[in-house]
C-alpha cells in the first residue's frame, strides 16, 4: 500500500498487530477492551481516562489479559500525539464524539467511536469533513450493521422480499427506572471534571450528571433515544432504504417520575419521506412487547418492525420472520449464530481493522457518513420535541427552512478550548 503522511501516521504491513488506545474507561469502555483482548488483529497499546481510578483499574484488567501494561494517559491529546499509535477506540459521552473524532483525524488517527455518531447536527458534518479531509478511518459503533443476519434481512428487503415498503418502526422499549434527586457535591478526587465535560458547558460536579446518568441531561446526551434507540434509528433507515426525510414531528415527555432527568422517557418520532416514513417510539416505563420480537428481560423489547405492500418483517436482537399475504403466514425465521451484543462487537471491530489495512471507507459497515445521517435524525426529532411542533426539513442543506428557533439547536455553544471547529 502506498500512503501520504495525510493518509497514516505509520504504514501497517499485512502481518502487523494493530496498536490502539481506548479512551473513556466507562461500561462501554470495559466492553472495548474485552473485545480488544479476544481479537489477535490488534494489541492495546493505550488507555485514557479523566477518572484516575478507572484508568488504573483497566490498566490492571489489560496487565492480567496480557502480562503487558498500556500506557496511561489522563488527556486524550496526549493519545494523539503518540506516534505508536495507530487507531483509537472511543466510548466516550455523546458530547465529546465529534471533537475527539476531528481531533484524531487531524493527528493522523483511524478512529472507532460509540454511537450515536453525534451530539448534535452541526457536529456530524464536521466529523464527516475531518475523515475525509485527513483520509481517515471512522466506523461508529452501530455494532448492528455487521450482524450477519440484519445484513441478510436489509438484502431481502431491499429485494423486495415484503414488496414495497412503506413503514420501518423502531421500537426502544428500555425500562429505566427513576435517576431520583442528588445535590451538588465537590468534584471526587481523582476525576477532571473540566475534561469530563469538554464542549459542555461548566457545570457544578453532580453524581447524575457523571457516569451512565449523562445521557438523560442535554448539555451531555441525547435521550434514550439517542441511546440504546440510535441502534434501533439505524436499522431502520437501512431497511427502509432512505437517508434524511422531508418532514418531522415528535411528541412526548418525561411521564411518572420527578426527578432531575431532563429528557423524555416516553417519545414517538415520526419522519415524513412522502412515500414512505419511519415511525420511532421511546418507552422506559412498564410496557408490553410487539411483533412477536423477542425481550431481552421482562421489560426489555427492542427491534425493528417493517411493513410492505406483500407482508411484513420483523427484526430484533437474535433473528427476523417474514410474513406474507392477507392471513400474515411466516415464511421465513432465521437465527444469528453469532448471538446479540458481544456478539456483533467482534465482527463491528474486525470490520474496522480490515478498512483500516485497505484504506477504503467503502469496505467499512458503518463508515462516519452513514452513523451521522442516522444520528441526524435523533437530533431532529429531539428538536421538534423540545420546540413541540413539527418541523419541515431540508435533507439538502441539514437545515430547518425558515425554523430559526430550530436552526439555532442544530448546534451548540462551545466552551473554550473545546470548541468544535468551523474549519476542520
Amino acid at each position: 500500500m502506498a500512503l501520504t503522511a495525510a493518509e497514516a501516521s505509520r504504514v501497517m504491513g499485512a502481518n502487523d498487530r494493530i496498536q490502539a488506545a481506548v479512551i473513556g474507561l466507562g461500561g462501554r469502555g470495559q466492553d472495548h477492551i474485552k473485545t480488544y483482548l479476544t481479537l489477535p488483529e490488534a494489541e492495546i497499546a493505550a488507555l485514557c481516562d479523566v477518572n484516575q481510578e478507572a484508568l488504573e483499574r483497566s490498566q490492571v484488567v489489560v496487565q492480567r489479559a496480557t502480562s503487558k501494561t498500556p500506557k496511561g494517559y489522563a488527556d486524550m491529546r496526549e493519545v494523539f500525539a503518540d506516534k505508536n499509535i495507530d487507531a483509537v477506540s472511543m466510548p466516550l459521552p455523546n458530547h465529546w464524539h465529534a471533537l475527539a473524532t476531528i481531533w484524531a483525524c487531524q493527528a493522523g488517527k483511524d478512529v472507532y467511536v460509540e454511537k450515536p455518531a453525534c451530539h448534535n447536527v452541526f457536529e456530524g458534518r464536521k466529523m464527516i469533513e475531518a475523515a475525509r479531509k485527513y483520509g481517515r478511518i471512522v466506523q461508529i459503533g452501530s455494532q448492528g450493521r455487521s450482524a450477519p443476519h440484519k445484513r441478510k434481512a436489509a438484502q431481502l428487503l431491499a429485494e423486495g422480499v415484503i414488496g414495497n415498503v412503506y413503514m420501518a418502526r423502531g421500537l426502544c422499549f428500555n425500562r429505566r427506572r427513576s435517576i431520583g434527586h442528588k445535590d451538588d457535591e465537590p468534584v471526587p478526587r481523582g476525576l477532571d471534571w473540566d475534561k469530563f465535560l469538554g464542549p459542555a458547558p461548566m457545570r457544578p460536579y453532580n453524581e447524575l450528571r457523571f457516569k451512565y446518568n449523562w445521557h438523560w441531561f442535554w448539555d451531555t446526551g441525547n435521550g434514550d433515544i439517542g441511546n440504546q434507540g440510535i441502534h434501533q434509528m439505524d436499522i431502520a433507515r437501512w431497511g427502509l432504504g432512505r437517508g434524511l426525510p422531508n418532514r418531522v414531528v415528535s411528541t412526548g415527555g418525561k411521564y411518572i417520575y420527578n426527578d432531575d432527568q431532563e429528557t423524555a422517557n416516553t417519545q414517538i418520532a415520526t419522519f415524513d419521506y412522502g412515500d414512505a416514513e419511519i415511525v420511532f417510539e421511546v418507552r422506559g416505563l412498564m410496557t408490553g412487547s410487539e411483533g412477536g420480537l423477542e425481550n431481552r428481560t421482562d421489560s426489555y423489547t427492542i427491534g425493528n418492525l417493517y411493513y410492505g405492500s406483500d407482508g411484513w418483517m420483523a427484526v430484533g436482537g437474535r433473528s427476523f420472520q417474514v410474513y406474507k399475504g392477507e392471513k400474515g403466514e411466516k415464511i421465513m425465521d432465521e437465527t444469528s449464530a453469532t448471538g446479540r451484543g458481544d456478539g456483533e462487537n467482534g465482527p463491528h471491530f474486525r470490520n474496522f481493522f480490515q478498512a483500516m489495512r485497505s484504506r477504503n471507507p467503502k469496505d467499512l459497515t458503518a463508515d462516519v457518513e452513514v452513523g451521522v445521517t442516522s444520528a441526524v435524525l435523533v437530533h431532529i426529532a429531539n428538536i421538534s420535541y423540545r420546540l413541540r411542533k413539527e418541523l419541515a426539513f431540508d435533507p439538502q442543506t441539514w437545515t430547518f427552512p425558515g425554523e430559526p428557533a430550530a436552526n439555532r439547536m442544530l448546534t451548540r455553544e462551545y466552551r473554550a478550548p473545546y470548541i468544535v471547529p468551523e474549519e476542520v
